[in-house]
């Protein structure tokens, strides 16, 4: 980023926008407590606008459709996974190993920050048909990691680096999905993610060489 962008983003907003905002995030932080309360399902939009004290008009101001709540939800996600990795995935220390490791940590410790609307928010990105429609975000960052390996050496040159982000992506979303389903202690869901990440680098086959 250029110091003219950083400039830019750095100035204050003005009062209104400022009001736009607090109002914005008051509706969204209604429609997540009510989504984890009742369901998204039995949650309506009358009843998002009377949660955080709007009128149903000034919900469309923000909110086309009950939908991109959902939306905005993963990319918030997004944006503290960015913020997460970004100082590590920059370094030049560590393998890809390390690096794969970082990002399933961030992964498990984000979740588990918010455990159960994760499980609410989970459930209605399904419904919601986000899988489809979104970029595979997670998919994308492992693939990259991949191919800073491949670039160094450290990975077989036969490995397809979207293939193996994609293949993790799943790993992650499928670990999830079990983990919101489940009362487990704090740390449980990282340390699965990581126990997994560790079976598909190193596989599960014994080698002839392994028997010596």
């Amino acid at each position: 980023m250029d110091s003219v962008s950083r400039e830019t983003i750095a100035q204050p907003l003005g009062r209104r926008e400022r009001k736009k905002l607090k109002v914005k995030e008051r509706v969204y932080s209604s429609a997540l407590a009510l989504f984890t309360e009742r369901g998204y399902d039995r949650t309506s939009i009358d009843e998002i606008a009377e949660h955080a004290d709007v009128a149903r008009g000034t919900f469309f101001n923000y909110f086309q459709r009950k939908e991109d709540l959902v939306g905005a939800w993963g990319e918030q996600r997004r944006n503290k996974l960015r913020e997460r990795l970004e100082v590590p995935m920059q370094s030049a220390e560590g393998s890809v190993a390390v690096r794969l490791e970082r990002c399933m940590t961030a992964l498990g410790d984000i979740n588990e920050e918010e455990r159960e609307i994760t499980g609410a928010m989970l459930s209605a990105w399904v419904k919601a048909g986000r899988p489809l429609l979104e970029e595979p975000f997670a998919a994308e960052i492992f693939a990259s990691i991949v191919k800073s390996g491949l670039a160094c050496g450290e990975v077989s040159p036969d490995v397809d680096p979207e293939r193996v982000g994609n293949l993790l992506r799943d790993v992650y979303l499928g670990t999830l999905y079990r983990w919101t389903r489940t009362q487990q202690r704090k740390g449980a869901l990282h340390e699965e993610l990581n126990a997994v990440l560790q079976l598909f680098l190193h596989g599960l086959l014994v080698t002839p060489e392994s028997h010596g």
